[in-house]
């Protein structure tokens, strides 16, 4: 039986580190590992206790909002949003900081019907319900919005404020 080596178990290493990122990039490569931080914080335990923050969704006047539109949390805090599409359209709740919702948002004007399966998002069909836990580890601006072509630019954007 042959053994390895450092460069040999250096190299098994890369191989597999790089087909396990590969495999989990998804369709569009929009697949975050749950252990990874995001520019907002982290996915929460829904075990612990969260505070509880309501966001609608809904078209109204040829706006699409959310209410709220601002929400203020403490950094190291934990919220469980409390999802509901009010409207008539499917609609997104994508938690990040602007210059990532506004480049995702590019991307999903190339690919209208991007399947999305990252923790810090949900997309709601019209008069359901969801529900995220997400924890703010980091202190700043950041924003909610749909990112379904058109849905931003008609109003549908959120702040979150990390103090």
């Amino acid at each position: 039986m042959k053994t390895l080596n450092r460069t040999g178990i250096a190299l098994v290493a890369t191989l597999l580190l790089s087909a396990s990122a590969w495999a989990g990039a998804g369709p569009a490569g929009h697949s975050h590992s749950h252990d990874e931080a995001f520019s907002a914080g982290v996915p929460g335990d829904p075990k612990k206790p969260a505070r509880i923050v309501q966001v609608t969704m809904s078209e109204t006047d040829g706006k699409m909002i959310f209410m709220p539109e601002k929400i203020q949390v403490k950094k190291g805090e934990q919220v469980k949003f409390m999802l509901r599409n009010n409207g008539e359209l499917d609609h997104e709740f994508i938690l990040a900081t602007t210059a990532e919702n506004l480049k995702h948002g590019e991307a999903m004007k190339k690919n209208p019907d991007m399947e999305h399966d990252d923790p810090n998002g949900k997309r709601l069909a019209p008069k359901k319900t969801d529900e995220m836990v997400w924890k703010f580890t980091k202190a700043g601006e950041f924003e909610y919005s749909c990112l379904i072509p058109g849905h931003r630019e008609a109003g549908m954007v959120g702040t979150v404020t990390v103090k």
